[in-house]
Formats: C-alpha cells, structure tokens, sequence
C-alpha cells in the first residue's frame, strides 16, 4: 500500500513541476506581449504511460516548449519592409529632383527661357537698339545661370545621394554586427532563449528596411541572413559586411564624367545589381540610373547637357551667319559677321550646362541681326531666334520637339517618378500593416488566450498540490500504523 502511494505522490509531483512550467512559459508570455519581435510560446504537456504491471504509473510530464514562429509570415513581413523602405527613400529622393524642373514658378530653366524669346522678340521691332540687344544679353545670361544652378542642384543631389549611401551600408554593417552576438547567444542555449529570438526578429526586420534579405533559424540556434536570397551575410558566429565606393566604368567613354556608386560584398564581390529593395536599392537606383539621364556618365551625356548644348549651338549658329554691320558702298569696308553668344566646356559633355555662359567677349553691339540674304533683312536675325520658340525646322529641334517642349519633358519624367514612388509608397505601406497583422495573429500574443490557459494551468496546479497533500498525509497515516506492527 505504502509503495502505491509513493508512486502516486511521485505522478502527482511530476505533475505539479509540468503545470508550474507551463504557468510560467504563459506568464513570460503575457510579461512579453508588447516586446517587438517576440513569438507565443507554448509549453506542451505529455502524459505518460499508465501501465502498473510494469511500474508505469501514468501522469504529466513537462515536454518541450514549442514556438509558434512562423518563419513564412516572418518574411512576408521583411519583403513589404523592404518595398516600404525602397519606396519611402525614392519619394524622398525624387521629390527633392522633382524641385529642380519648375515649369509653373517664377525661376528656373523654363522662366529664363521665355524670357530669352521675349528678348528676341523685342529686339526684332528695333534691331538697331542698343537697349534691346542689351536685354538679349542679359535675358541669355539668366538662362545660362538657371542650367548652372540645376546642374548645381543635380550635383548636389548625386552627393548627398553619395552620403546617404555610405551611411545606409554603415547601418546594415552594423545591424549585422547584432546579427552576429544574436547568433553567438543563441548557439550558446541552442535556440532555446525566445527573448534571443526576439531580439533577432526585430534586428532582421530593421535590416530589411536597408537590403532585401531572408533569414532562416538553424537547428543550432543561430540565424542565416542572407542578401537577395543568395548572398551571405550571417552565417553561425560570423558576419559578412558590405562596403560602398564610387568608381569610373571600365566601359566609359566620358573619362571626366560623374563617377557611379558600387556595394561590394565582403569578399570584394561587385553586388550592386543584387541589391534590387530596401533604402540601398533605391539609392542605387536613384544615383546610377534615375541621375544619370540628367546629368551623364561615363556612357551617356545626359539630357540637360544635350539640351543646353545643342540650344547653344543652335543659337550660335544663327548669330554668326549673321552680319552685325553692311559692308560700305564702295567695298573698302567689309561686312562684319556675328559672333556666338553662348560658351559651354567642349572637353567634357558632361559639363555643359554646368558651364553654360554668356561669352565674356561679346557686347551688345556684336549681336548681329541683320541676314545677309539676299534678299538681306535688317531683322532676320532676331526673327530666326524668336522662331525658336516654335520651331518648323528639325535642325531647330531635338528629336521633334521644341527646346521648351524638351525642358517640359525632363519636369514631366521628373514628376512622373515621384507619382510612381508615391504611389508605391502608399501600397507598401497598406502591404507591410495587412503582413504585420497576420503574423500577430499567427505568431503574437493574445492575452485573452493565455489568460484563459493561465486560469487553467493554475487550477491545475491548485488541484494536483491537493491531491500531493491528501497523499502525504495518506502515507503518514500508514506508516504510522504500520509502525506499533513494525515493533
């Protein structure tokens, strides 16, 4: 009799240690349902064999803890923050792009442009004006400025562009570094430690803000993170940081152009075109591609180069096939031709509207406005630039379009990328809060199922230290009546 109720006060407590785990794994988990990145934890229950014949008392047994990560919600998550991220930097990015190609406000290219061929306009009612060509002079000096500053405005962005990448594979480096002390802890508990596991998801869903990235638990605790599904980042107690530099294409042809941004790998590997999301994404995108239309690089000149050079061109070539003065009536003294209003750097195509100007040689009384024919026109000169404006002649033209229709198109691209961004933006957005809800509900807490499990576990607990009291008190009976016997 003694020995059967050892035995059942033996279940008995075994019992009381399972239901004192699981209150306690339901506990931390209440204790942890605001902690970012923390998974429900389940302690399960094993009832063991009840077969006497053989000394198998049955009861409960504490079994392993069970996490309900769900590693394909996780990175559903990770995919819209980097949509998010990639989103968010080009908006910012783009707008402040988008700033340089006015074409409502009171400045910029498309104001002095207009200005240029009212100039033109003007000086074709008295060609002869000292003041009119003067304000030829100066309408042309404002446009010239108005492409300085834009270039400025695009060099400007392409740096802080340059900045902003640096300092963006400066975060990842060192969100890998946390990935690599999370992996060194949890290899240390193999995996068992979910405030571990909660620090990790949260260091991994930081980093997907930055580069596109999968992580994948290992069965020793530690995490793989890696880029683009493929390239190694964290792997077991190592991590693998990237680095940034600017380089010049092998392939360039324009050796003075504007240098493009590369990330490499931490074995030197190019990587540039893996890292296609996140904010470093957009960045690449935004230095290497988006600017470059603008502004050239080693291959291309960049279309507000072309559009100040050739409008220069243009307008050069139409000055100086003019004659500023008549040759005399007795042809002692010859005619004078015009001479070019506009000078831009011929060495470097990349450079031209940055060094647009007015020639610093040329004065009012050398705009040549009379077309020497015949039949000769004192103001064809001054009527073949105001024409500029609506050009019929393609030579007058860049690819079909007018220099102002051209300039129009550079602003329209320019908001059309930012209305893709945003709109981007706005999905991602809706995207990552619809991701982020079914994870919770998959792998969050909820307090009113582990109040309810809480409630349980105790109760259970309540009536198994019962059941250990009657039976110690039973097996103190016994052996007290067994005792007079034993004498």
């Amino acid at each position: 009799m003694a020995a059967g109720l050892i035995s059942s006060l033996l279940v008995q407590t075994g019992a009381l240690d399972a239901f004192q785990q699981a209150i306690a794994v339901t506990a931390n988990n209440v204790a942890n349902a605001s902690t970012p990145g923390y998974v429900s934890q389940t302690q399960t229950l094993l009832t063991m064999p009840d077969d006497l014949s053989v000394g198998l008392a049955g009861g409960v047994m504490a079994g392993p803890v069970v996490s309900a990560e769900n590693q394909y919600a996780e990175q559903n998550v990770s995919n819209q923050q980097t949509a998010l991220g990639a989103a968010t930097q080009s908006v910012d990015s783009l707008t402040n792009l988008q700033s340089l190609f006015n074409v409502t406000g009171s400045g910029g290219i498309s104001t002095a442009l207009s200005s240029l061929y009212q100039s033109f306009s003007a000086w074709t009612q008295t060609p002869s004006d000292a003041t009119a060509r003067q304000a030829v002079l100066t309408a042309a000096g404002n446009l010239a400025t108005a492409f300085n500053q834009t270039a400025s405005g695009l060099a400007s962005a392409a740096t802080t562009a340059q900045s902003q990448l640096q300092q963006t594979v400066s975060q990842v480096n060192t969100l890998l570094g946390q990935v690599q002390k999370l992996n060194t802890a949890g290899m240390a508990d193999r995996g068992n430690d979910s405030g571990v596991d909660a620090q990790m998801n949260t260091v991994v869903q930081n980093l997907s803000q930055y580069v596109p990235v999968t992580a994948t638990k290992q069965a020793d605790g530690s995490y793989t993170v890696l880029l683009d599904g493929q390239i190694p980042l964290a792997m077991g107690s190592q991590d693998f940081p990237l680095s940034f530099n600017m380089y010049q294409p092998a392939d360039s042809t324009n050796t003075n152009a504007p240098p493009l941004a590369q990330v490499k790998a931490s074995d030197g590997t190019d990587i540039t075109s893996a890292v296609a999301g996140g904010q470093l994404g957009a960045l690449l995108n935004f230095r290497n591609t988006v600017l470059p239309t603008y502004i050239g690089d080693g291959t291309e000149t960049g279309s507000l180069n072309t559009l100040a050079q050739q409008f220069a061109d243009t307008v050069n070539g139409i000055l100086t096939s003019g004659n500023i003065s008549d040759a005399s009536a007795d042809g002692v003294t010859p005619a004078v031709s015009g001479v070019p209003l506009f000078t831009y750097d011929t060495a470097n195509v990349t450079n031209q509207a940055a060094s647009l100007s007015v020639s610093s040689t040329i004065t009012a009384s050398q705009l040549a406005a009379i077309t020497p024919g015949p039949p000769e026109v004192s103001n064809g000169i001054p009527l073949a630039l105001t024409g500029l404006e609506n050009p019929t002649s393609a030579a007058d033209e860049i690819n079909g379009e007018s220099y102002t229709a051209v300039f129009g198109d550079l602003a329209t691209q320019a908001g059309n990328l930012v209305n893709s961004a945003t709109e981007e933006q706005s999905v991602a957005q809706s995207a990552l809060t619809q991701a982020q809800s079914l994870l919770k509900q998959d792998s969050g807490v909820d307090l009113n199922t582990q109040a309810a499990l809480l409630v349980e576990y105790q109760r259970s607990y309540e009536a198994n230290a019962e059941m250990v009291t009657v039976l110690n008190q039973l097996l103190q009976d016994t052996i007290n009546m067994l005792q007079p016997g034993l004498g």
